[in-house]
């Protein structure tokens, strides 16, 4: 019997690495969904005897987020005391002025990983931990961009803001059956997804010197120091009292 079982999206790189290599510890049964599997952290968690599961999966995909969200959550054990899961796969792209969005595949892209696989997995979580008396806790990654306009990220600010408000759905729907979920915003952390940004026009993306500044005068969080935050959070008393969240206010 494992005492917490967690899913955890984008697992793989950046932040959900780190979050990942967090989750191993004992009494936990760690699902992780990346497109490829973390050798490291196959071999982590042989080392400390926690039990991993590695879904590959292109949760750009919706029929594959929707084959992998149903083949988890089947297989989901019902013995545990709680169920944790971590929405944090996501991308930046296409960034790009709002008239100059006419590529109907990377907006729907997009719209699919940040919004539609965690619409998809959330549905099934739900289903598969409907009355058990374990605790049942939802971490969606979101951002400050969703709650503040940003030129260059109309798709990235749509999508966070659609996670907002998603969240706060599923908490109108589900927090009286026990159910916790966040939307938190993790800050300005120091991985791919920065690069990525760093690496766009200002034509593209007028805020561009502010990002490019933020890396090189240091101001970036590490990805080591915004995981441990989030997994504290998620161990407090007061979890899930404030639904649309950010990670800096318990720095």
């Amino acid at each position: 019997m494992s005492q917490t079982i967690a899913i955890l999206t984008g697992a793989s790189r950046g932040l959900g690495a780190t979050l990942a290599r967090g989750l191993l510890a004992p009494g936990t049964h760690l699902v992780t969904l990346a497109r490829r599997p973390d050798d490291d952290l196959a071999a982590l968690a042989s080392a400390r005897g926690v039990k991993l599961e590695q879904m590959a999966v292109d949760l750009a995909d919706a029929d594959a987020a929707a084959q992998v969200a149903e083949r988890i959550f089947a297989a989901l054990p019902r013995d545990a005391t709680r169920y944790l899961l971590i929405n944090n796969a996501g991308t930046v792209n296409p960034v790009a002025n709002a008239a100059a969005l006419t590529d109907p595949a990377a907006i729907g892209a997009a719209f699919t990983l940040n919004v539609t696989a965690v619409m998809l997995l959330t549905a099934r979580f739900l289903a598969a931990t409907q009355g058990l008396g374990a605790k049942r806790q939802i971490v969606n990654i979101s951002s400050g961009a969703g709650r503040n306009p940003t030129a260059g990220w109309a798709v990235y600010c749509a999508t966070k803001a659609a996670l907002d408000m998603y969240t706060r759905v599923v908490n109108a729907e589900h927090r009286e059956h026990g159910v916790q979920a966040v939307s938190l915003a993790p800050g300005v952390v120091d991985t791919g997804m920065q690069e990525t940004i760093r690496s766009s026009s200002v034509e593209s993306f007028p805020a561009l010197a502010r990002f490019q500044d933020l890396k090189a005068s240091g101001k970036l969080s590490s990805p080591e120091a915004v995981a441990q935050r989030i997994l504290a959070l998620i161990e407090r008393d007061d979890f899930g009292q404030t639904e649309i969240d950010d990670i800096r206010h318990y720095a």
